[in-house]
């Protein structure tokens, strides 16, 4: 996956935006359950009022909590309050009489816990002593233990009764109350701070409802801000992974313009397509994804248990439990579809080589009818790759009615615990409430980091056979400091002592090849098949290099100058005439794209195009289908040996070019180049004696050796090999060499 990171560079910037707001996006999605409870526990079951200390009380209210405290309590509470008019509170408390207590605005957050565990103490230490005495039977049964009934008009009434309970008996409340849950002594606090908050007149349902609303509005804020980061993040994403595709596409094609034919037979062309689409088309599916959740999800993992454990460390173990079950499954669902990502995509390799092969070749399936055997090779490859993949999916699918059960099998798991610890007033509703949305947050990050772990074996094989052919060594390279063709020997080639012998081969193509090719005369090179007369062409054309010997052109070894170089010099028209898609004149203009329409006209002209041009009704603009298909194979070769002619070269190549051409256009063709093209050399690969017979010097190619080197007539007389060639092509009367 180096190679992914690699591209990754370019886009570190982008990357280090969607880094921050996944965090914005996660730290939002993480506080949402917070102020979800919060409206549970706050807004609808204690009326908005967040604090057991209240902001606000009487002098009766104030002396009948410092009856149920210390001394250092006391202090703390003269510390935090100060006594005021209510005349100047009457908007906030209509309803207070005298002088009250108002909290000091100098209280932090710290402090006013501390207040609030004093009240939630002194409501304790209350009820603990009425119970104390109730069973004591000390105490009128006008006092309930029940502290939802409480009515503090009763208790300022029975306030003096308190006062002459012994000291001992409120001492031992107040321990007991000492020791019990933070979070209960607030929630039992909160009652008699709504009884002190109704006796100064608080409207309680003004006070719910504005704090739903104001939480409410944070909320939608968070979601806003939760729903903007994410579509960001979504863009970058696409944007990295497009741009990370297309400049590895790129790459990728300029690697592969650089092959040789070295390069081209060990990867075949089904797979380098392959490779070039569906490889990288999965390392972008696993970009898209993965910027947005392999970095999300540790996130949201680690958040989450973080808060779970802050709202309820005690039930911590159904998270780990849940987890470890939902890994488990997922690493067996792993070890099972992993090996067949390999296994895809060789088989798409093989798809895709069987269907550029029947395409390629149609016409031939068509004239020996054998339809139905491609039908079957295609459906016997495609069913391969289509039970490969049906079988990973179905292994995936499983997944989910499994997390569904884990899921559901979570909630009622943490409903079920609890609902016991509410039951013991260990917890709050909407505490479990938000402990189910952060245990369902941590296994949903397990689950989607687990899909990514599924998505990286598949890109990770996709990148290395991405990484085979960036990493493949070009055979045929140029030189460090390339040489200068000399101009004194323009066109002139030379063979020096050439072998040549493919990879693996126990034998040479070619073996000791010494010839000249002069400007202004025609080479020709003529053999049975397998001769090597094609492999002459390709080593000149560097598309091979030599095992040994030297090649070269103008005066110079061809390995010692840049390709570009070479190929400007000559003009080759390959055996199989071979146009892209575009127009008449793109195709004639391919190698100089500086050709002036007069120049396009001369290179048709030359190469006997003109006629068949003039005829279309676009003339130089008619379209050329994909490979030449709308024209015929003698008119694609003329337009091959046009584009050819149109660069001016110094060499012109023509292998095996004339055999698409009917006897009439070769000898007019042929009249036509010596009338029109002067100072080029002309080397003519050829199967007919009657394309080659008027050439200055005649090569005769046997099992990769010259084995007659002349003229026509002085090889039909020195030659045997070139006679046994002439003596099937032409009659007794051309055979002979008087």
């Amino acid at each position: 996956m180096k190679i992914v990171f690699k591209y990754l560079k370019t886009f570190a910037v982008g990357v280090g935006l969607a880094i921050a707001l996944l965090f914005v996006q996660a730290l939002c999605d993480l506080n949402l359950p917070n102020y979800m409870s919060s409206i549970v526990d706050t807004g609808i079951q204690q009326n908005g009022i967040e604090h057991s200390s209240p902001n606000a009380i009487s002098r009766d209210g104030m002396q009948f909590v410092k009856t149920f405290v210390n001394e250092k309590e006391t202090e703390k509470i003269n510390n935090s309050y100060e006594l005021v008019s209510s005349d100047d509170y009457k908007d906030k408390y209509p309803q207070a009489k005298g002088d009250i207590y108002i909290l000091k605005s100098s209280i932090d957050e710290v402090q006013r816990e501390e207040l609030d565990n004093i009240f939630g103490i002194a409501t304790w230490t209350f009820i603990n002593t009425t119970r104390e005495l109730q069973a004591k039977e000390t105490s009128n049964n006008e006092l309930s233990s029940s502290i939802e009934e409480i009515d503090v008009a009763k208790l300022y009434e029975s306030l003096p009764m308190f006062k002459m309970i012994p000291e001992d008996i409120i001492s031992d409340a107040h321990k007991k109350a000492s020791s019990m849950d933070n979070l209960l002594l607030r929630q039992s606090g909160m009652i008699f701070t709504k009884a002190f908050y109704q006796e100064l007149g608080v409207d309680l349902n003004s006070t719910q409802s504005d704090y739903i609303f104001k939480v409410g509005l944070i909320m939608l804020a968070i979601a806003l801000t939760s729903g903007v980061a994410t579509v960001l993040v979504n863009l970058l994403s696409s944007r990295i992974a497009t741009g990370v595709a297309k400049n590895m596409r790129n790459d990728l094609f300029e690697k592969i313009e650089s092959f040789s034919n070295v390069e081209f037979d060990k990867v075949s062309s089904a797979s380098l397509i392959t490779r070039c689409t569906n490889d990288v088309m999965q390392i972008q599916n696993l970009l898209v994804m993965g910027i947005r959740i392999v970095l999300y999800s540790p996130i949201m993992a680690i958040g989450g248990i973080i808060l779970a454990l802050r709202t309820d460390a005690s039930m911590s173990w159904i998270i780990v439990l849940a987890v470890v079950v939902t890994l488990g499954v997922i690493m067996i669902l792993m070890a099972i579809a992993m090996p067949k990502f390999k296994i895809i995509q060789k088989l798409v390799d093989k798809v895709n080589l069987i269907s550029r092969e029947e395409l390629s070749g149609m016409m031939v399936v068509r004239a020996f009818s054998t339809e139905k055997y491609e039908e079957e090779r295609f459906d016997k490859a495609n069913i391969e790759l289509a039970k490969t993949n049906l079988f990973v999916n179905r292994v995936m699918v499983f997944m989910q009615p499994f997390m569904m059960f884990v899921m559901n099998g979570l909630t009622v798991l943490v409903v079920w615990v609890g609902a016991q610890q509410i039951a013991d007033s260990n917890m709050q509703i909407g505490s479990m409430m938000a402990f189910i949305q952060y245990a369902m947050i941590v296994l949903m990050s397990f689950v989607m980091l687990s899909i990514m772990f599924i998505m990286i074996p598949r890109a990770a094989v996709s990148a290395q056979r991405i990484k085979e052919v960036m990493d493949t060594e070009i055979v045929i390279t140029d030189p460090e400091n390339p040489r200068e063709f000399e101009a004194s020997k323009k066109g002139l080639v030379e063979f020096e002592h050439v072998h040549f012998r493919y990879d693996d081969a126990i034998e040479d193509a070619v073996d000791n090849v010494n010839f000249k090719a002069k400007p202004n005369e025609v080479t020709a090179i003529i053999g049975s098949t397998g001769s090597g007369k094609t492999t002459l062409a390709n080593l000149l054309m560097r598309f091979f290099d030599v095992t040994s010997g030297v090649i070269k052109v103008e005066g110079v070894d061809i390995r010692e100058v840049k390709q570009e170089a070479l190929h400007s010099r000559i003009g080759y028209i390959p055996q199989k005439g071979m146009l892209l898609s575009g127009s008449i004149e793109s195709n004639i203009k391919y190698g100089n794209k500086e050709a002036s329409e007069e120049d396009i006209k001369q290179a048709a002209n030359i190469a006997q195009a003109t006629e068949f041009i003039e005829g279309k009704e676009g003339k130089y603009q008619s379209e050329i289908s994909q490979g030449g298909k709308n024209v015929s194979g003698g008119q694609k070769q003329r337009l091959s040996i046009a584009r050819a002619l149109a660069i001016k070269p110094d060499i012109l190549l023509f292998d095996d070019s004339f055999s698409a051409l009917d006897f009439k256009t070769d000898s007019a063709l042929r009249q036509s180049i010596k009338d029109n093209v002067k100072g080029v050399t002309m080397i003519v690969v050829a199967q007919r004696i009657s394309t080659i017979m008027n050439a200055d010097n005649i090569l005769v190619m046997d099992k990769g050796k010259i084995v007659g080197q002349g003229k026509h007539k002085e090889l039909l007389k020195t030659c045997q090999e070139y006679y046994e060639i002439a003596s099937t092509q032409l009659s007794k009367e051309e055979l002979s060499y008087e």
